[in-house]
């Protein structure tokens, strides 16, 4: 099982959940889009404003975007503009979809677009979490006409192939235990789902917030033949060229502890993308928007409200 997300690629957001944020919690609008060969599902966040829209674009492959909003840390950046999620195809509220579908980059570009264009965005700010981080890169590089600042949060690199990734040699007791979990149980939904909760212990800086967000996360819509598929395809691509073309503000941000994809993949994409700009967050992992959230989302709202 290829992990790196948040899950890994399986591969990409959130903040500790004090009871009063619990009580405060804003219900999104919610819908569908219907796309060539799958209806997307999508959730809204906020009212349109003079601000540029935001569409969230979540890790995995593989998974819906829940493991992003377990807090409020996307309420309160809507507080300033309106922000999109939608679960890529094959996932969460997006399962319908036709026999067969590609599960390809270009889809999952072309679902990308289609949400664009379901609400009329001219241009919008790319939020890319985790293995979101690639496909934003992705669309980036096939529309940069419509996109207006980019934000790629604990991102793999244009390349899987020099993502520096670190699971292995940090937590080798937790990969025996996957080791243990793949050869008892073979290559099976079951088995993916325990790999996945193995992986999310190997992402946080805090081990009290990795239990806090455990306990309260519940199911996350892994779905295992979508992520292998999609990890597969995006496997083959290398989009390194693309990134001196990126000339729309660009933000990179990492954990100082994200061992899952480590600092040096955000340094290397800050080093290559001109002028992008670089935020470390001291005390976090793989996921700065669930450990450092009041950074997040000062962070956030100063490069998208920058002019």
């Amino acid at each position: 099982m290829q992990r790196w997300l948040l899950p890994g690629l399986l591969i990409g957001a959130l903040a500790f959940l004090a009871p009063s944020t619990v009580a405060q919690r804003v219900t999104p609008a919610t819908g569908v889009i219907h796309a060539a060969d799958v209806d997307l599902g999508y959730e809204v966040y906020g009212q349109s404003t003079s601000e540029t829209p935001v569409i969230a674009v979540n890790g995995g492959p593989g998974l819906s975007h829940k493991y992003m909003i377990q807090n409020d840390v996307w309420e309160r950046l809507a507080q300033r503009r309106q922000i999109v999620f939608y679960d890529q195809r094959g996932t969460g509220a997006s399962k319908h979809i036709q026999p067969g579908a590609s599960q390809s980059m270009d889809a999952q570009v072309g679902d990308l677009e289609a949400v664009r264009a379901h609400f009329g965005f001219q241009r919008v700010d790319l939020v890319g979490d985790s293995y979101g981080g690639f496909l934003a890169m992705a669309y980036a590089s096939a529309h940069p006409e419509r996109v207006h600042k980019l934000i790629l949060s604990d991102s793999p690199s244009p390349a899987f192939k020099d993502m520096v990734h670190l699971l292995p040699q940090v937590f080798p007791d937790i990969e025996e235990e996957d080791a243990a979990v793949q050869k008892q149980m073979g290559d099976t939904d079951e088995a993916a789902q325990k790999q996945l909760l193995n992986h999310f212990r190997m992402i946080f800086y805090s081990e009290d917030l990795m239990h806090t967000y455990l306990a309260q996360i519940g199911d996350i819509g892994y779905v295992p033949s979508v992520g292998a598929a999609v990890g597969e395809a995006a496997a083959k691509i290398d989009m390194t060229a693309e990134l001196p073309k990126f000339h729309f503000p660009t933000l990179i941000i990492t954990g100082r502890y994200d061992m899952n994809v480590a600092p040096l993949t955000a340094w290397r994409m800050y080093k290559a993308i001109p002028g992008a700009k670089l935020e470390i967050f001291a005390r976090s992992g793989h996921l700065p928007s669930y450990e450092e959230p009041a950074k997040y989302v000062n962070v956030v709202n100063a490069f998208l409200s920058g002019r």
